[in-house]
């Protein structure tokens, strides 16, 4: 069933989301502030907004594709927010991965408003285009299934993971454990270099082999170790600190997988 979208944060990942949910028939609103993505954003279908208020003001379902806590706090709150401005019916979906204490301090903050659901996502800009992004989903299972349908617009896969926050929890312990082992894998390509194995001779070996890994395949794919750290490496750093936050604000040591993250070649403190 066609819904009414609202949507703010159409970048790298965020654009390709608004294609597919136009292309599966869903009127979507979006505010985007360049001018070169919102010629392209109309071009393709959507209607481009001046305001977050008027994006989320009609919608059924807001989808928040943001970079950071800091980001989110921004656009949720103030006169002119989305808790301000969308409908309290609405169910609003937020793909930050951000921590959980600020997704839960959100929507405490706003009771009897907008739904809030923590929705990080696993994936992607080519997954999205492709409708295989994984998005995890936490909240209420009646805002769950309400939005579901929507999502899946550009995901293959949902899994829904409990209340509020235990979505954003599932996505930071795997996104540690990816770092820890992108940690590994460049430690294994360093071993390789003074054995005198060339980079991408041993990537291609691992990635038939017994010591293969996700981590190392993106390693591959991205273009070996020094591009991996030129491109992958910031968000790397982002998602480790959310994931130091997260279970500093719990009282839960880090353990071994902060051993492994901190003792690797890459720099992701």
């Amino acid at each position: 069933m066609s819904q009414v979208v609202g949507f703010v944060g159409a970048g790298r990942m965020g654009e390709p989301m608004v294609y597919r949910l136009v292309a599966a028939g869903h009127r979507v609103r979006v505010y985007a502030r360049r001018d070169s993505v919102r010629e392209r954003l109309r071009a393709r279908g959507a209607t481009v907004v001046d305001s977050i208020a008027e994006a989320v003001s009609s919608a059924d379902i807001a989808i928040l594709c943001l970079f950071s806590d800091a980001q989110l706090v921004e656009v949720l709150g103030g006169p002119d927010g989305v808790f301000a401005a969308a409908r309290r019916d609405t169910i609003v979906v937020s793909h930050t991965t951000g921590t959980v204490t600020t997704v839960t301090g959100l929507a405490a903050g706003n009771p009897g408003g907008p739904t809030l659901l923590d929705g990080p996502v696993s994936g992607s800009a080519d997954d999205i285009a492709a409708g295989k992004l994984t998005v995890l989903l936490g909240g209420a299972a009646a805002a769950v299934a309400r939005a579901r349908p929507v999502l899946e617009s550009y995901a293959s896969t949902i899994i829904t993971t409990g209340a509020l926050g235990t979505a954003l929890s599932v996505k930071l312990v795997n996104n540690a454990l990816f770092a820890a082992n992108a940690q590994m894998a460049a430690a294994a390509l360093e071993l390789g270099k003074r054995l005198g194995i060339g980079e991408e001779q041993l990537l291609d070996a691992l990635a038939v082999s017994s010591g293969r890994s996700f981590a190392a395949g993106s390693i591959g794919r991205t273009g070996g170790l020094v591009k991996f750290e030129q491109v992958v490496a910031p968000f790397l750093r982002k998602d480790v600190a959310a994931c130091r936050s997260a279970t500093a604000d719990l009282g839960i040591d880090f353990g071994r997988l902060g051993a492994v993250i901190d003792g690797g070649p890459f720099d992701l403190s």
